[in-house]
C-alpha cells in the first residue's frame, strides 16, 4: 500500500519550550521517534522562542529550505495564538507556519516583537487579527504559508464552537486567497471538512500538534507528500493540492468530538444536544459544543460528497492503542512497550506496521494472531472509538463483533 515516493510529514509540534509539553522534547528525540513511527519529515514547531530557535540555527541546511538533524530533515515551523476582538465578540485562532528559512524566521520575530513578548511561551499570544497577522507575513515573504490550524476545536480554531467563525472569509477578509489549506485536527477527517463548501478550494492536511515525542503521539496524524527536498516543491503541493493524501485517527479520538462537560462525566452526540437545549443535565450550565455539532451547523452539503480534488486518507490508531486494546494494558506499560518494540524489531517502522505489512508476513513471525486480526481491522477504519469531549480524549472500545476474536 505505501508507495516509494510517499513521503510521511508531521509539521504541527512543539518544543520543550511550549507548555503542556514534554521537558525532553529535543532533535535528537524526535528524530529517534520520528524515525520509529515511519516518519520522513517533521517540522521544527516553535520557531518563535528565542531559546528554540538558536537550536534551529545549528541544524545543517541544504540551501533549499530543508534543514537536517544529522540525516533527518525538518522544516521551520511554529504555531501563534491570536486573541483579539472583531465584530463584537472575542476570538481565539491558532495558525500554523511554514517558514522557507531561518533567515525568513528571523524576520517574523522582528515583527513579533513589536507587538508583544515571545519568551513565555513556544505558542506565544498575540491581540492580532487573522487578516492582519496574514498580510504582514505576505509582506515578508509569499513563500510563508498560512494553515488554521485544528480547526474545529472549540477554544482555538477557527471555526470552534466558543470564539471561532462561521467562515474563512470573515475570518480573513482579504487574505483570503492566501489561505491554501486547512488542517482537520484530531476531532475530525476530510470527510468531515467536505461537507463545508468553502473548503472545496482549500487543501486539506492533516498534523499531529504533538506534545510529546512518544509514537503515540507524534505522528498520529500526518501528511503524505510525493517525495521532495524542497520546501518549495512542499508548499507546491499544498498550494496546488496535488500531495498523496493524509493520515487521520478516527475523528471520535479527538478530545473535542462530542459535545460535553467533562466535570460532569457527561457527553453526549448532536442530536442530544439539540434535545436538551445545549443544557448539561447535571449542572444546569451551557454544554461545551464540539466538533462534530459545530460541522453540522455550518455543514452546506450531505456527509460523502467529495470535491473533485479530494486526496485520499486513511483512518488509523496508533499502534500502542491496537496493543492496548488487544491486551487490555495501558499504552504505557512495559508489556505494551514489549510487544511495540518487537514488532519495530522486525518490520522497521509503526506505519509500515499499520498500513503495509500483510497477514501472512505477520504470521510468518509468529506475531499473536488476536493482534494482527486487531491490526487489520484498525488498517480498515473499523476499531470502535467512543467519542471524546470537553479536552477528554475517545477510548478505544472492544465491542461485540471485536470480541469473537478472542
Amino acid at each position: 500500500m505505501i508507495e516509494k515516493d510517499w513521503l510521511f510529514a508531521d509539521l504541527h509540534i512543539h518544543s520543550c519550550y511550549s507548555r503542556a509539553c514534554s521537558k525532553d522534547l529535543s532533535f535528537p528525540s524526535l528524530v529517534k521517534w520520528a524515525k520509529i513511527k515511519g516518519l520522513n519529515l517533521l517540522g521544527t514547531g516553535d520557531f518563535s522562542h528565542p531559546k528554540w530557535i538558536e537550536e534551529i540555527k545549528k541544524l545543517k541546511s541544504n540551501g533549499k529550505g530543508f534543514y537536517f538533524y544529522e540525516d533527518f530533515p525538518f522544516i521551520v515551523t511554529g504555531e501563534i495564538s491570536l486573541i483579539y476582538t472583531q465584530n463584537e465578540r472575542g476570538r481565539r485562532v491558532h495558525l500554523v507556519l511554514f517558514i522557507p528559512s531561518i533567515e525568513v524566521a528571523e524576520k517574523i520575530n522582528s515583527y513579533l516583537d513589536t507587538k508583544g513578548r515571545r519568551d513565555y511561551d513556544g505558542r506565544p499570544i498575540f491581540k492580532i487579527s487573522c487578516e492582519e497577522f496574514t498580510f504582514e507575513m505576505m509582506k515578508i515573504s509569499k513563500a510563508i504559508e498560512v494553515i488554521p490550524a485544528h480547526i474545529w476545536t472549540p477554544y482555538f480554531g477557527v471555526f470552534g464552537s466558543k470564539s471561532g467563525f462561521d467562515s474563512l472569509e470573515e475570518a480573513f477578509g482579504k487574505e483570503i486567497e492566501n489561505i491554501h489549506a486547512i488542517e482537520t485536527g484530531i476531532s475530525s477527517d476530510p470527510s468531515m471538512n467536505w461537507k463545508i463548501k468553502e473548503l472545496d478550494s482549500k487543501a486539506i492536511v492533516s498534523f499531529s500538534d504533538a506534545h510529546s515525542f512518544w509514537p503515540f503521539r507524534l505522528g498520529r496524524e500526518a501528511t503524505i507528500f510525493h517525495s521532495c527536498d524542497s520546501y518549495f516543491e512542499l508548499v507546491e503541493q499544498i498550494r496546488k493540492n496535488k500531495f498523496v493524501g493524509t493520515i487521520e485517527t478516527d475523528p471520535a479520538y479527538g478530545k473535542y468530538h462530542f459535545d460535553g462537560h467533562i466535570d460532569c462525566d457527561f457527553s453526549c452526540s448532536p442530536n442530544e444536544t439539540k434535545k436538551l437545549n445545549g443544557i448539561c443535565p447535571k449542572c444546569g450550565k451551557p454544554l461545551v459544543i464540539g466538533v462534530d455539532y459545530r460541522v453540522d451547523e455550518l455543514s452546506e452539503k450531505n456527509k460523502g460528497e467529495k470535491p473533485e480534488n479530494a486526496r485520499i486518507y486513511f483512518t488509523i490508531l496508533p499502534l500502542h492503542e491496537i496493543i492496548s486494546l488487544c491486551y487490555g494494558v495501558k499504552m504505557e506499560s512495559k508489556k505494551a512497550w514489549d510487544i511495540y518494540n518487537i514488532l519495530i524489531k522486525e518490520f522497521g517502522n509503526e506505519f509500515n506496521i499499520l498500513l503495509n505489512v500483510s497477514k501472512e508476513e505477520f504470521l510468518e513471525k509468529e506475531v499473536d494472531s488476536k493482534l494482527v486480526d486487531l491490526i487489520l481491522k484498525n488498517r480498515e477504519g473499523k476499531i470502535k472509538v467512543a467519542p471524546g469531549y470537553d479536552g477528554e480524549y475517545g477510548i478505544v472500545k472492544m465491542d461485540e463483533e471485536q470480541k469473537k476474536l478472542f
